[in-house]
């Protein structure tokens, strides 16, 4: 894969290790599956990303101004080089990610999909809303809501999908009218370059850019954003968070997840053996609602425990290419190999074992799809983020001591039911402390941008996306408030103060919004 010419900028990649580098040296981007040179970026600097905002922030109000119908022609436009050029997206994917085809085409589809969507409905998510009077007495003004668009929108996104990730945020972002500055991470900058020459092919106006970089340059881009949008580590959201807040710059953090499944004795046991395996380990474990703990009621443990280890064993992992043989890829770098090792190894330290798998191999990254058992919250594959190809599974009592241990976790950000009954798996599911829940499925929510993605507890702060709110979340709200008949000279309770006039308006609120005798009486209790 050779480099697209595109100059880039970045932060430290959110649930990877950053790459070396330093401003304007050109970085190799390699291969985890064959450790094959992918392709080179150079890191920016933190001026080149301070001019690279100031001409995205000039250029910004002409976008704004042709509206989102006439973005809307843009981002379809976009969404027909994306078809035109899904190969070589593809292609490039894999190249630095070392993932399977299949999840790498999932990404090309799924960006298919955000643009259509979010295209198509930007212009009655953003269409200006006019409540009515809270009470009669304000019937004489006519109340406008208005969305502006933040000028610049900074988003910082993580390795484990190249393209998927930023587009989730670039999308509506842009839709909305802002400018965008994209630092993807270190570990995969080159995907992000493939779209960013897309946007140029198509001659669209220059209010994106993709910059490549680690710490310093990623530092770069929330200083001089109007709103940030990052996904990442807990840690480095908590820095972004405080940065933002000593700026006074909004913003909006989608951290780590620990996300639990529940198996309830009436469940359909193939059915959640297959979505438990597939919601754990697609993209090799490498999802931030990847399923990470799994609790079963004890009726139905050891049929569904030898259903899902039998289809783990199915599984077919190595390095894929275009050849669609294989479902499980490496791991995007050795740092995440070494976390996924050491929470396996201290696991069977601890009195865990390995039901399969539990090995990593080369040459690459890889480890194999591992079932846990006899694991407790005392270990870190319970408690930690793994981010990795492993499926530890509890047994537990009865259906109140599986909410009890799915909600003993900071994280919060999605988890999933698995029963027969309809009622039963709705009433559980509000029971779980996440951001989203899914019954009968597993990482389905991730695909539908009308429902809010956010995480509680400490997978972060605010939404990435959710219908509506989704494009408001990167704009302005403006109140404006104007007469809705003839004005006098002057308002009843405009200087200089008039004890009868400002007794008539008080008689006339009172007599709107008080309840019984209050409504004719005065001060005085009756």
């Amino acid at each position: 894969m050779t480099n697209t010419g595109t100059t880039t900028k970045a932060t430290t990649g959110a649930e990877g290790s950053a790459t070396a580098g330093s401003p304007n040296t050109p970085v190799e981007v390699r291969n985890p599956a064959s450790g094959e040179l992918a392709g080179t970026v150079v890191f920016a600097s933190r001026e080149e990303v301070a001019a690279d905002v100031a001409a995205l922030r000039a250029a910004q109000p002409a976008w704004e101004a042709i509206g989102p119908r006439g973005r809307k022609e843009w981002l379809l436009k976009l969404q027909d080089w994306v078809v035109d050029n899904a190969e070589e997206l593809a292609d490039t994917i894999q190249a630095e990610s070392g993932k399977t085809r299949i999840d790498a085409r999932v990404e090309v589809a799924f960006t298919v999909d955000q643009l259509g969507y979010w295209a198509r409905n930007a212009a009655k998510f953003l269409a200006e809303q006019h409540p009515a009077p809270h009470t009669p007495l304000m019937r004489v003004k006519r109340l406008a809501t208005v969305y502006k668009p933040y000028a610049v929108v900074g988003i910082i996104t993580p390795w484990n999908f190249p393209l998927g990730m930023g587009i989730a945020d670039v999308v509506p972002a842009l839709a909305a009218g802002a400018a965008v500055m994209h630092k993807p991470s270190e570990v995969t900058p080159l995907t992000p370059l493939v779209l960013a020459r897309g946007w140029a092919e198509i001659g669209a106006p220059p209010v994106l850019s993709v910059v490549s970089g680690a710490g310093e340059t990623g530092a770069a881009v929330i200083e001089n954003v109007d709103y940030v949008q990052f996904t990442g580590s807990v840690p480095t959201g908590r820095r972004i968070g405080v940065k933002c807040a000593e700026q006074m710059t909004p913003y909006s953090l989608e951290l780590g997840g620990k996300d639990p499944a529940i198996v309830l004795s009436d469940a359909d046991l193939d059915r959640a053996a297959y979505g438990i395996a597939y919601g754990a380990l697609v993209n090799t474990g490498q999802l931030c609602i990847s399923i990470e703990r799994v609790y079963v009621e004890a009726p139905v443990y050891d049929e569904f425990l030898a259903k899902l280890v039998a289809h783990v064993k199915e599984l077919r992992q190595g390095r894929d290419d275009r050849s669609n043989s294989f479902d499980l890829g490496p791991l995007a770098n050795q740092a995440q190999l070494d976390i996924v090792t050491r929470h396996v190894e201290e696991a069977v330290a601890a009195g865990a074992k390995v039901l399969t798998g539990g090995k990593a191999f080369g040459p690459g990254t890889f480890f194999e799809p591992t079932v846990l058992v006899d694991v407790d919250h005392t270990m870190s594959c319970i408690v930690e983020e793994t981010f990795g190809p492993t499926i530890p599974v509890m047994k537990v009592a009865d259906e109140a001591e599986a909410i009890r241990l799915a909600n003993d976790s900071i994280f919060g950000l999605s988890a999933s039911v698995w029963t027969g009954n309809r009622s039963r798996g709705q009433r559980v599911a509000r029971l779980i402390n996440a951001g989203a829940v899914n019954i009968n499925d597993s990482v389905i929510n991730l695909f539908n941008p009308s429902i809010p993605h956010g995480g509680w507890g400490q997978s972060g702060t605010g939404y990435r996306w959710g219908g509506a709110s989704g494009l408001r979340k990167y704009c302005r709200v403006q109140a404006i408030t104007a007469p809705s008949m003839p004005t006098q000279k002057k308002e009843l309770l405009w200087f200089p103060y008039s004890p009868s006039k400002f007794g008539f308006m008080e008689s006339a609120m009172r007599a709107v919004s008080a309840r019984g005798r209050r409504r004719l009486g005065s001060n005085s209790k009756h």
